[in-house]
């Protein structure tokens, strides 16, 4: 019996990248490892910005993807692609309820990976769990917009 092949990351759409690393920062979390599960779940919720920008490109310009994920990478890390693409893009001001709410929980996850990764700090279990519920309600709210009824792919994070 042949094992099927895993699509390669790089191959994978960003809903299947934030699957990805929830089960990568779930079996981190249950390691004990609550930095590197902090670092993956600030990435999923920037994969979920990237998904939001793409579909706000597709449904309101002619870019082509290449041109759309310049702008991604140009715009690196969470608190970019929120003030500098989305914001604009989707939410037009800052006032506006749902930027309001998915601004707060992007900016917690943003500082906490920052300081993980740029200052070497190490997280405690508390800082992880609140870390991960944060990243998981930006997600689904975020995502929701796109896809309503999107729900984070469970996994038991919290052992």
């Amino acid at each position: 019996m042949s094992k099927t092949k895993k699509k390669p990351y790089d191959e994978r759409d960003d809903l299947e990248k934030i699957a990805s690393q929830w089960r990568k920062l779930s079996a981190l979390n249950k390691r004990k490892d609550f930095s590197a599960a902090i670092v993956r779940c600030a990435t999923a919720a920037e994969i979920a910005a990237n998904l939001a920008i793409r579909s706000e490109f597709t449904s309101q310009s002619t870019f082509d993807a290449k041109i759309v994920d310049s702008f991604l990478i140009w715009t690196n890390g969470l608190r970019n692609k929120m003030d500098r693409l989305l914001l604009p893009i989707r939410f037009k001001n800052r006032k506006h309820p749902e930027f309001k709410k998915l601004k707060a929980l992007s900016e917690s996850l943003y500082e906490q990976r920052n300081d993980i990764v740029h200052s070497g700090r190490f997280s405690s279990k508390n800082e992880a769990t609140k870390a991960i519920e944060d990243a998981k309600l930006f997600i689904e709210a975020l995502i929701g917009i796109y896809h309503p009824g999107y729900k984070v792919p469970e996994k038991n994070y919290r052992k």
